[in-house]
């Protein structure tokens, strides 16, 4: 599978350069995120290079469009979809197979200072995860709501 396609992506409208990529591994059932940089953020390239996942974006940008808005979509290592996660949103994912082994390219590094949250199961936004019970990491299961946290979002801001 092709991993990366510089070209392809500017092509896409993907214009970010691609600076750190992470790697994660996880067993069936593990919820990561809903995560997000700021106000460092981060653009994420993300996939599944084994197994499969539920793959979730969230506009959390203040002004935008789309905000509140959230796309999901199975990524695997069968289909070798691709997703892009623009800078100012948050990501999460649930692995629905055995194990899931997981990639990111970032744009920019980690900041531990500037990494944020919002909470999986927020209910005025209706993520339909496909696991009712997750594993969720301590971190992941104290994350604010999204409307909790309104005054501290990213803003956005227009390409026009």
């Amino acid at each position: 599978m092709e991993i990366h396609h510089e070209q392809r992506y500017q092509e896409l409208g993907i214009k970010e350069r691609f600076v750190q990529d992470n790697y994660s591994r996880s067993i069936r059932n593990t919820l990561r995120g809903l995560h997000f940089q700021h106000p460092h953020a981060q653009g994420k390239l993300v996939m599944a290079l084994e197994g499969t996942v539920y793959d979730v974006v969230l506009d959390i940008r203040k002004g935008s469009p789309t905000f509140g808005k959230w796309f999901g979509v199975e990524l695997s290592g069968q289909n070798c979809k691709q997703m892009y996660i623009p800078p100012g949103c948050a990501h999460g994912f649930c692995v629905t197979s055995d194990t899931a082994c997981f990639l990111y390219k970032c744009t920019a590094y980690y900041s531990p200072k500037d990494d944020r949250g919002i909470l999986w199961n927020d209910p005025m936004l209706g993520i339909p995860w496909p696991v009712t019970q997750p594993i969720l990491s301590q971190k992941d299961q104290a994350h604010p709501t999204l409307a909790a946290i309104d005054a501290e979002l990213p803003r956005y801001e227009s390409s026009r």
